[in-house]
């Protein structure tokens, strides 16, 4: 009988899909294949919109031993008998929906990803956005969010270790939850998800089934919110206990030779979980619902293999060996059941005791359509990137409401109304400090200190500088980690958005002393059957795949976020990009703190003091309220740049590293007299609570905004010993990269030119409490 509309929106299928499934099949599918179709050809299983692009990536290096769509995770070897696994995945539906639920379950399935490769998971790291905080909602969204990631990372004992959190108003309706996981293992030790050899048997570990989760994929992942609003029960509740259970469960089974494969069940739940696994191992799995232990009474074959129940693993179990498989599960107080076997012809065979509900040749649920579509660019963004920026008054912003008594100084974060709270000079002061406590820029100290960074003694750097570092014990190594991206960019130019979301991430990684060596990337975007937003997905990739051709970085592993907009409203595109470096000897990391008075300071890279670098930056939509321009990057530039740095580094010659992006010079200059904390006191030198700068004198700026506030791309501010100054410039010559001495560490202010000259003290509370600050009712004046 064939489907009517109202079913084929159940499982997010259109007409022609369906017809095409039926050509296919040779017949009308069931209601179970269909189900099972509508999840698999999902663009959150099947990337449909998204393979014939993703294939621009490049995925393969001389470290690289798991590439980007072979398993759960992308591997790269980092030497020392080493591998690292990483993989990041986005929650952003269901936490709109239950933030709460939605960020625990994302971090509960990044982690299944992971140890699912035999990799026992050693840090995550977060990449959020969210609306603007003066709405409510979007504080209870926050809210929800930071404390589902760390109810569910802190039970686990895995550390929070860095991320990102921004605040746009295209993020009002849909909040980004972005999550990556990495894990450690030998390298010849890589567990695969396959369901390999006939006669093997399916057991299901965890949690039992219940009704939670049915059509995420389909539903949540794969349509906007007002096209079935019913979708909103589709949210996952999880059991983080549960979970670490069966993470020590499986890292003891993963020793064993009686495993054949392991695969978490998320997205699609037991129907992806046993089909991918087949399709890898091209066999068939013959599979018994009934045999499906559960928590709810009366479910259907459809509801037990669309659930997605959390806390749940399919283990692949060498045929003869599944008692001594029960019985190490039993140990660790886990339920397991064998459900099924695998089978010799290629087709997925779902059965309730004797009865067929379901059966389909294995390569038609995994070949779903894929569509190559024709973008074309908004006009209204054409608009914004060719308004004249220079036309913006080269002057400090008047304050709205005017200017702040010194009792409320630190409270006025609603416009440019931040002014000094000590005796200061310079125009340009007040912009300063409004920037340091705009919610993008400003410390996310509040959001990391609920996330224990510091669970298995790992962690040399935690969150808040350029990029995490962990030790590899065992090792004199180390890893860098870190999550970038700019909606703005990509909004503006989204082939150079693409391209400086890898190169900054790349960046932040060389800024602690690290090689990159691999990325994995997570792709939020709107809706691509508009032609405006696949314009953008095809062209971002397209400047992603640009930058880790320059860099020489692959793509190991990702995901892709569609349909991420409401009423018509996309957010803004924002590909998210986590990064690895290693570092040869984690003892030699940097920080981006100045160290010394005295140290000299050096900006390398691109002056930017030209009106172009103000695009897309914090500055214009801060002060000017405004979002336009068009960003820009030499990506030879780039490269030389942090082939400098790293030259550097190796030599010794650094003493701190910062990259310079988010809201420009000044605001890099003031982080680094802030985060001088870190390093303070050191032996025979100033212990004061920061280090401030005196700055030399500089050229005369094209534009005063764009020197200090403007965002150009690949720059790093450096500080050097003084007797290391000719041995720097030599290094940067002969690269060569453009450079500029900035001036001194020293003193308790910053001091730029005429334009500003503010106490330390002034900065750091800025910086530090402006979050907070924004999350509380506004003041009047």
């Amino acid at each position: 009988m064939p489907a009517d509309q109202s079913l084929l929106d159940e499982v997010a299928l259109t007409p022609e899909e369906y017809q095409l499934i039926v050509q296919r099949l040779g017949r009308e599918p069931n209601t179970v294949e269909l189900g099972m179709f509508g999840s698999l050809w999902s663009e959150h299983c099947g990337y449909k919109n998204s393979k014939p692009l993703l294939g621009l990536l490049p995925t393969e290096g001389e470290q690289v031993l798991v590439r980007a769509g072979q398993e759960n995770a992308g591997v790269v070897d980092i030497g020392d008998g080493f591998a690292i696994a990483m993989k990041i995945e986005s929650h952003n539906h269901p936490s709109a929906i239950e933030p709460y639920q939605g960020a625990a379950t994302g971090v509960g399935g990044i982690v299944r990803d992971i140890f699912a490769m035999g990799a026992r998971p050693i840090a995550l790291l977060n990449s959020l956005r969210f609306g603007p905080l003066d709405e409510a909602r979007n504080r209870y969204i926050l809210g929800g969010v930071v404390a589902g990631i760390a109810g569910y990372g802190n039970c686990l004992g895995i550390p929070n270790v860095g991320g990102e959190v921004a605040f746009e108003p295209g993020y009002e309706d849909n909040p980004l939850v972005n999550a990556l996981c990495v894990g450690l293992l030998s390298q010849g030790r890589i567990t695969r998800a396959t369901a390999a050899g006939p006669g093997n048997l399916l057991m299901l570990v965890g949690a039992d089934t219940g009704r939670d989760g049915i059509h995420g994929a389909s539903g949540l992942a794969s349509r906007t919110f007002e096209e079935h609003p019913e979708l909103r029960s589709a949210v996952q509740v999880g059991n983080p206990f549960l979970e670490k259970q069966l993470l020590e469960a499986c890292m003891e089974l993963v020793q064993t030779d009686w495993l054949v494969g392991l695969q978490d069940l998320g997205a699609a739940g037991l129907t992806s979980a046993t089909v991918e696994s087949a399709a890898r191992a091209g066999t068939g799995v013959e599979i018994d619902v009934s045999a499906v232990p559960r928590r709810a009474t009366g479910m259907t074959p459809y509801e037990v293999m669309l659930s997605e129940s959390q806390e749940r693993m399919l283990v692949v179990v060498r045929r003869g060996c599944e008692e001594h498989v029960r019985t190490l599960f039993d140990n660790f107080g886990l339920h397991s059941a064998i459900v099924g076997q695998v089978i010799a012809e290629p087709l997925a065979r779902i059965k309730e005791g004797e009865h067929v509900v379901a059966e389909v040749p294995v390569k038609l649920l995994t070949d779903p359509p894929q569509y190559r579509r024709h973008g074309v660019i908004d006009p209204q963004i054409e608009l914004l990137q060719e308004l004249d920026l220079s036309q913006i008054p080269d002057a400090p912003p008047k304050p709205k409401g005017g200017r702040q008594k010194a009792e409320d100084a630190g409270a006025a974060v609603g416009g440019y109304g931040i002014w000094p709270r000590g005796e200061s000079t310079g125009a340009w002061g007040g912009t300063l400090l409004t920037l340091l406590a705009a919610p993008n820029i400003a410390s996310k100290r509040s959001v990391f200190r609920q996330y224990d960074h510091q669970v298995l003694t790992n962690t040399v750097v935690g969150p808040g500088g350029d990029a995490a570092v962990l030790r590899i014990k065992g090792t004199p190594k180390g890893v860098a980690l870190t999550t970038d991206g700019n909606g703005r960019w990509v909004y503006l130019n989204p082939f150079v958005g693409g391209a400086m979301a890898v190169a900054e991430a790349a960046r932040n990684v060389v800024c602690v002393g690290a090689r990159p060596v691999a990325l994995t990337d997570c792709l939020n975007f709107g809706n691509p059957e508009r032609a405006e937003v696949y314009y953008q997905l095809e062209q971002a990739i397209r400047g992603m795949a640009e930058a880790c051709r320059v860099l020489k970085i692959p793509v190991i592993s990702g995901n892709v976020s569609l349909y991420n907009e409401t009423a018509g409203h996309a957010i803004y595109p924002t590909p998210v990009v986590g990064a690895l470096g290693i570092l040869e000897d984690v003892a030699r990391h940097i920080t981006p703190g100045f160290k010394t008075e005295g140290d000299f300071v050096y900006l390398i890279g691109p002056l930017g003091d030209h009106a172009g670098s103000l695009a897309g930056s914090e500055y214009l939509a801060a002060c000017h309220d405004l979002v336009a321009g068009k960003p820009a990057i030499d990506l030879d530039m780039e490269a030389r740049v942090q082939v400098a740095c790293l030259e550097a580094m190796e030599r010794g010659l650094i003493r701190s590293a910062h990259d310079c992006s988010h809201g420009g010079l000044a605001v890099a200059l003031a982080e680094c007299c802030v985060m001088a904390r870190e390093a303070l006191p050191e032996p025979q030198e100033t212990s004061t609570a920061g280090l401030g700068f005196v700055a030399a004198p500089w050229p005369q700026p094209t534009r005063v905004d764009a020197l200090l506030f403007g965002e150009a791309s690949s720059r790093i501010v450096l500080t050097v010993r003084p007797e290391n100054t000719g041995a720097l410039e030599a290094v940067l010559r002969d690269v060569p990269v453009p450079f500029t001495p900035l001036g001194v560490v020293g003193g308790d202010r910053l001091v730029a030119g005429p334009w500003i000259d503010i106490p330390v003290a002034d900065l750091e509370e800025a910086w530090s409490y402006g979050l907070e600050w924004a999350q509380q009712p506004r003041r009047h004046t």
